[in-house]
């Protein structure tokens, strides 16, 4: 049959979708193109994510709740915060239901537009000055936004990437999605520097705050078109058609893959916990207990970022040398390790702050270039789709979503060491997930 004749058959795609596809179906898709695409969609979701978070520390404590203390602010905002890793399996599920019926085109534009809409719609919330406590009701919806809307931009480009990867360098493709975490922290922690350093404190805390949320709905716009560019081309058509990506029922993804699930959600968990305590949660606890400039933190967390994009290469190539599976249990022990010693840098003044967040950003990068990928490879072709898109946000739910809100929590009631307690916690489950893994290569069904 030819390509034509395939996407017009093709029982799961829109209309306006089969007909993108055969547009482009002169076009060709090579590797650098997939993996351009996944790198934009994912720098700009983490931009989205990022600038939240930084917000949640920087901004909401006293836009929000201004009558607390802030220590109280800052627990607030990331109880706030956690809300969306709750939405996002909920988004995965109810998505994966529009993609089946729609075709995953109609599906990446409701879901992005509903993150950039959320994100930009809260530059322009009030404060508790003005409408008392209904600015705050007003931000936790607009989180659930986010958070829903995230659960369903999973798109299948990694995925896709990953299958169409020669068997020797399946690290390397592996680790090119996650490079969007450091870049879209780069972007966000160098917006709100500039606003920090440029404007005045009140001004900051005024209005200045407000463009980088305004920014991210172009970001996504972008992103958007990046993205269905690819999902409209032939070869994604193709791998359609053969139901290597297509998206499953929950139901039955849980009924004949509800191990894997499981044991994809832990693998990642160490790496993903990590995230949050080298980036979200430091910066917290310099705000309130350091006379460490915010801004000067924050260029320190922009080299660390940099550092992890060259830890996430590292990772792509140790993988393809000692396995991902052997990778990602040197990564959990250095995490291990990490959760041990270096909290107590912390406690050591600028320079101890500093070298925490650049060895935690190293170490992260590790972790995190292989963690989504193996979670992904648990599952063969028919329930990759859906199943890596579960797994993922089951796991950032757990291993992420309330470690701001834990380790500040634990930090400030018993000391900074305990925060490591919680992370080696993490690093232990991942090295038991591994334990009980069958394996972390891509299986037929």
């Amino acid at each position: 049959m030819s390509v034509a004749g395939q996407i017009s058959d093709h029982p799961n795609s829109a209309g306006l979708e089969r007909d993108a596809r055969f547009m482009h179906a002169d076009r060709g898709t090579d590797a650098g193109k997939i993996a351009l695409g996944v790198i934009l969609g994912r720098s700009s979701e983490f931009f989205d994510f990022f600038i939240y978070a930084i917000a949640s520390v920087l901004v909401f404590p006293s836009h929000f709740f201004p009558n607390f203390q802030p220590l109280e602010g800052i627990l607030l905002s990331f109880a706030v915060f956690s809300l969306a890793f709750i939405a996002r399996p909920v988004g995965t599920v109810v998505f994966t239901v529009i993609d089946r019926l729609y075709g995953r085109g109609t599906k990446l534009i409701i879901a992005l537009f509903v993150l950039g809409g959320s994100t930009a719609a809260m530059s322009f919330l009030p404060g508790y000055d003005e409408i008392g406590y209904w600015a705050a009701a007003m931000l936790i919806v607009l989180r659930l936004g986010q958070g829903f809307a995230l659960g369903g931009a999973w798109d299948g480009l990694a995925s896709l990437l990953a299958l169409n990867a020669p068997n020797n360098r399946r690290g390397w493709y592996a680790m090119m999605p996650q490079l969007g975490a450091p870049l879209g922290f780069l972007l966000a922690a160098g917006l709100f520097t500039y606003f920090v350093l440029a404007l005045k404190t009140e001004d900051f805390l005024e209005w200045g705050w407000r463009y980088p949320f305004f920014v991210a709905f172009a970001i996504n716009v972008v992103a958007l078109f990046a993205r269905l560019r690819l999902v409209a081309t032939r070869e994604f058509g193709e791998l359609l058609e053969r139901a290597e990506l297509m998206p499953v029922k929950t139901v039955d993804l849980i009924r004949n893959r509800g191990v894997d699930v499981v044991i994809g959600t832990f693998i990642p968990l160490a790496s993903f916990a990590m995230f949050h305590l080298v980036t979200v949660f430091p910066l917290s606890w310099i705000t309130l207990y350091s006379d460490h400039p915010v801004h000067s933190f924050l260029l320190v967390e922009m080299l660390g970022a940099c550092i992890c994009i060259g830890t996430i290469i590292l990772s792509g190539m140790l993988a393809d040398k000692i396995g991902r599976r052997g990778q990602l249990t040197v990564s959990a022990v250095l995490i291990a390790i990490f959760a041990v010693t270096a909290p107590f840098l912390l406690d050591m003044g600028r320079s101890g702050q500093d070298a925490f967040v650049l060895l935690g950003f190293a170490v992260l990068g590790l972790s995190f270039g292989q963690a989504a990928g193996a979670a992904a490879s648990r599952f063969g072709r028919v329930y990759r789709y859906s199943g890596a898109a579960l797994t993922s946000n089951l796991a950032w739910l757990i291993g992420a979503g309330f470690a701001p809100l834990v380790a500040l929590s634990v930090a400030h009631a018993f000391g900074v060491a305990y925060v490591g307690i919680y992370l080696l916690s993490g690093a232990v489950c991942t090295l038991v997930a591994l334990y009980f893994s069958k394996t972390v290569e891509t299986a037929d069904d």
